[in-house]
């Protein structure tokens, strides 16, 4: 009697234990149909390219050991407090005259991009700002860069300000569409950016997933900008070609692995 009670109760335990690992593998398989578009995030050595990147055509944007290929904002030169510090291109704010860096500045890439893939890391100091600025233009009528270009913003949201704003936080598309589904790494930590531009249609990726996406030519984005703080700027938005611009926001920001494949 006591064998068959035992033999019952296993009985039972593997029942519940099988029913219990198909309800489990039932739920993830309806959480997996409604997740976000992902994709992997592969970790090379910093500032380098694979052989099979080269193949496809990737370039790099910083060398890790320099700044060239960068320049400030309608200049020729690019700001000292730029550095190259342990293979990242590193804003020094160490000198400031206000909220500004001295010798710093919006700094840009000296080629013109359009149709292309943008692949960057990054880390900010706690409670920073910065942004990653795309589509500028440097006509005599433009003073700063974020006049013609859309922002992908880097932000510490639980300590800075805007944290608490809608459409100011990391990753979103800065004062037009808020990111979804984020995966954030805290400041002190790096998080990847892919920023795609093809045919006036962007995404915004990070740390794997797609957060933004939108097209520049729809009525849509127009009436984004109609509502944005950039509606009385006539030349926000209207470019889907121009330089790509990193932000001096006053706050440390570091930044490596900057590639970019023409579409």
């Amino acid at each position: 009697m006591k064998n068959l009670t035992n033999a019952v109760s296993g009985l039972i335990a593997m029942t519940m234990f099988w029913s219990c690992g198909k309800s489990a593998d039932s739920t993830e398989s309806s959480e997996m149909s409604e997740e976000p578009v992902t994709e992997e995030v592969v970790m090379t050595a910093p500032n380098t390219l694979t052989e099979e990147e080269q193949n496809a055509g990737w370039k790099l944007l910083f060398d890790g050991a320099t700044t060239n290929g960068w320049r400030n904002f309608k200049s020729d030169s690019i700001g000292a407090a730029w550095q190259v510090q342990d293979g990242t291109l590193y804003l020094d704010t160490s000198e400031k005259d206000g909220w500004q860096v001295k010798h710093g500045g919006d700094i840009i890439t000296d080629e013109i991009y359009e149709n292309y893939e943008l692949s960057l890391q990054w880390k900010i100091d706690t409670g920073a700002n910065s942004g990653i600025i795309y589509h500028v233009q440097e006509g005599d009528e433009y003073n700063y860069v974020w006049q013609t270009g859309p922002e992908m913003q880097i932000l510490d949201d639980d300590r800075h300000p805007d944290g608490k704003i809608d459409k100011h936080r990391v990753g979103d598309l800065y004062d037009l569409i808020e990111g979804t589904n984020k995966v954030i790494n805290p400041p002190g930590e790096w998080n990847t950016v892919r920023i795609v531009s093809n045919q006036g249609k962007i995404e915004h990726w990070l740390n794997g997933v797609k957060i933004v996406s939108a097209d520049m030519n729809s009525p849509e984005w127009t009436a984004l900008v109609a509502g944005s703080k950039f509606a009385q700027m006539p030349g926000f938005g209207k470019y889907t070609k121009g330089h790509i611009a990193l932000q001096d926001h006053g706050n440390p920001v570091w930044f490596r692995n900057i590639k970019i494949r023409v579409l």
